[in-house]
């Protein structure tokens, strides 16, 4: 799209992608301040003048090399850092998120961040100045962490990450060339990006199978030339396409095809009503707590527990409770985390209503941090199912349809007639208010950010008698 894309259909660029952009600066400038070893630095030249004394760097063998530019025939890069190993050059970066994450079996490099560490270490390859494939990430942890690039990862399909920079090379040659057309899919990670109202109007003009929830490109791409739009699906006899021998698509099974015919049938219907699949199980309590934390994933701080209380079922006795960290520090974090669970344990019995396993997530990792706040096993007993209840995974994911692209709690609420009084109600907005309240400490920045989480709380209420009213 930035290459072929019509650029007055772009987006404007999130305050909160610039905050982004800005920290990561910001924090790469902090680790190069306080780096103790010595380094050259030709960061702030031109394009061609930076990359004309990264070379004459290398040729003196410096021992550590910062802002550099390199580029072999039509590939460019423009490593943090260029290390000396032996004879010859590692590439490295610095980052300020985790340097690995952790995909259920232990933790592991991050392939974005791979691909682009390959990028770097293929230009040193084919420059003749590359010691090893073993790039590396200074994270926001201080922690090195080694990028081997021939190591396979994956557990149904292990790959090397090399091989992964290589397809994805290929990939952007071709749509470079013109060679090949991409096509969007619908999906909640693209909301960032400055494309996205050009790619939905166009999925929207194909009828793309990707707006159906759940659905995805992977999906689509295995549906799409049998079965080429949501209409299309709606119209197919299921029964006769799968005519007992199960889904005739990889990596779709039976009950998954029926799924998403079902969706596509929703969708399509004039007027259409969202649905129960099954009774839905829901905890009984006078009281209910409507629960929801806000977090600066760049801080690493949950900064804010947001509870909406209700008796009876009455409106009238509805309140909003918060605990709010005043500044960044450990202490607060705890006080805050602390208080909010006093606040919990004095309403029990209670049922605990929340959306998606972010909040029950979070809580194990304060609980780690602040061992003498509470205990594992009293995580535990606070996130038991029979009390407390995640609306998404629990209830709308397993018992209930709905007429609409996504289950997003935004999007799910608003369809029940709930309305943000925000006019950018996002979690990506509310860390850049943060953001400017640490700086500013405006006191109207900290209003808007408890507003949006009470209107978070509120549509999770909204949202539980909507579940109960279908």
């Amino acid at each position: 799209m930035d290459l072929f894309g019509d650029p007055k259909k772009r987006d404007r660029i999130s305050q909160f992608v610039q905050l982004l952009w800005e920290r990561g600066s910001q924090f790469e400038t902090e680790v190069i301040d306080n780096l103790a070893e010595e380094f050259v630095s030709v960061k702030g030249e031109s394009g061609s003048e930076r990359e004309l004394l990264t070379y004459e760097a290398i040729r003196r063998r410096e021992p550590l090399i910062y802002g550099g530019r390199i580029a072999s025939g039509e590939l460019l890069g423009e490593p943090v850092l260029l290390r000396l190993e032996g004879d010859n050059y590692v590439a490295g970066d610095i980052k300020s998120g985790t340097g690995e994450e952790d995909t259920g079996s232990g933790p592991r490099p991050k392939t974005h961040y791979g691909v682009q560490l390959a990028l770097y270490t293929d230009i040193l390859e084919r420059l003749d100045f590359s010691s090893s494939r073993c790039p590396f990430v200074w994270d926001i942890n201080g922690d090195e962490i080694p990028y081997d690039l021939d190591l396979s990862f994956g557990q149904r399909n292990p790959t090397p990450l090399w091989n992964i920079y290589q397809d994805q090379l290929a990939l952007a040659q071709q749509i470079v060339a013109g060679a090949g057309k991409t096509v969007g899919a619908y999906g909640s990670k693209c909301k960032l990006c400055h494309w996205h109202s050009a790619c939905t109007e166009d999925l929207e003009s194909i009828d793309d199978l990707s707006l159906l929830p759940d659905l995805g490109r992977a999906k689509r791409d295995a549906i799409v030339n049998t079965i080429p739009t949501v209409s299309a699906l709606a119209k197919t006899d299921i029964n006769r396409l799968i005519g007992g021998k199960g889904s005739p698509y990889p990596g779709i099974g039976e009950k998954t095809l029926r799924t998403l015919h079902a969706r596509a049938a929703l969708a399509t219907k004039p007027n259409a009503k969202p649905y129960k699949t099954a009774p839905i199980p829901l905890p009984q309590f006078a009281t209910e707590l409507f629960f929801d934390i806000e977090v600066d994933p760049m801080r690493n701080i949950c900064y804010l527990h947001g509870f909406l209380e209700r008796h009876n079922g009455d409106p009238k006795s509805e309140k909003f409770v918060y605990f709010f960290a005043q500044d960044t520090s450990a202490a607060e974090e705890e006080r805050i985390f602390s208080a909010a669970l006093e606040y919990i344990h004095s309403n029990q019995p209670c049922a605990l209503y929340f959306y998606s396993k972010y909040e029950r997530t979070w809580y194990r990792n304060l609980q780690e941090r602040y061992p003498s706040t509470c205990s594992s096993a009293d995580i535990e007993t606070l996130f038991d199912p029979a009390t407390a209840v995640d609306l998404y995974y629990d209830i709308v994911k397993k018992y209930t349809e709905w007429p609409t692209r996504d289950f997003s709690i935004k999007t799910l609420a608003k369809y029940l007639g709930f309305n943000w009084r925000d006019t950018d109600p996002s979690g990506a907005a509310s860390i850049e208010w943060f953001h400017r309240w640490i700086e500013t400490s405006d006191s109207e920045i900290r209003e808007r950010i408890l507003k949006y989480n009470e209107d978070d709380c509120i549509a999770t209420r909204v949202l539980l008698d909507g579940l109960k009213a279908l």
